[in-house]
């Protein structure tokens, strides 16, 4: 993959560009601030040559605050699909809520986002998988983001797979049971069937069958686009 990396840490920008040449990848530019993030991706759009993916920070200057999380979000904007990963040093909801309305797009699709903790940057099979993940359209959110969101928005009473249909999405997420979402919080994850059955000891089948409730309880019906990252943006924006 063709990668722009975006941080102003000269020393984690530069280990991240190593693991990713190491991986058989290209760091085709790196940028240290949030306006210069965009003037790369534009150019390189420009000449027909844009990034597989971008990867930024969070909290880059010009302002210290959240201005790479604002220009991956100007950047999905305008270049509608950019896969981009994001890496933040905090579990931020605010920030994860952009990050989400960027992936939503107007017929309820969307994807190709990652929100991760720079802590799993070291965890470079993690990384890499997530990283893949992205640039094919899928959504990976860090397992410490989803336990938050999880805790913040359990419901107290689960409503059953009869209850009437909504159209909210946090009416949709409480048709799940427990275990729904559990293998919807794993996808959440970027993690395959196969991923998921080995995380949770059930059988491939078992988890077919858990994936195949809950995308029927989101009212995703076979023949839809993308369903699996829609399923996941769907239980993400009812609890970010």
């Amino acid at each position: 993959m063709r990668i722009l990396l975006a941080d102003d840490a000269a020393l984690l920008r530069e280990g991240i560009a190593g693991l990713l040449a190491a991986a058989g990848h290209e760091v085709v530019a790196q940028v240290a601030d949030a306006d210069a993030l965009r003037a790369e991706v534009t150019r390189l759009a420009q000449v027909g040559a844009p990034p597989d993916v971008v990867v930024t920070d969070v909290r880059m200057p010009p302002t210290g605050t959240d201005d790479g999380l604002r220009a991956a979000v100007d950047l999905r904007a305008a270049h509608p699909g950019l896969p981009v990963v994001v890496l933040s040093a905090y579990v931020a909801g605010p920030y994860l809520r952009d990050l989400l309305g960027s992936a939503t797009t107007s017929d309820g699709g969307g994807g190709a986002v990652g929100y991760l903790l720079k802590e799993r940057v070291g965890r470079v099979d993690d990384f890499l998988r997530s990283l893949d993940v992205v640039a094919a359209g899928g959504v990976v959110i860090d397992p410490e983001v989803l336990a938050t969101l999880m805790g913040a928005a359990r419901p107290a009473t689960p409503v059953g797979a009869g209850a009437p249909a909504s159209g909210g999405d946090a009416e949709r997420v409480r048709r799940l049971t427990e275990r729904e979402r559990e293998v919807l919080a794993l996808m959440a994850e970027g993690l395959s069937n196969t991923q998921v059955a080995e995380r949770l000891v059930l059988s491939d089948g078992a988890v077919a069958k858990h994936v195949a409730n809950i995308l029927a309880k989101l009212d995703l019906p076979p023949g839809e686009d993308n369903r699996r990252v829609r399923a996941v943006l769907t239980w993400l924006r009812a609890t970010a």
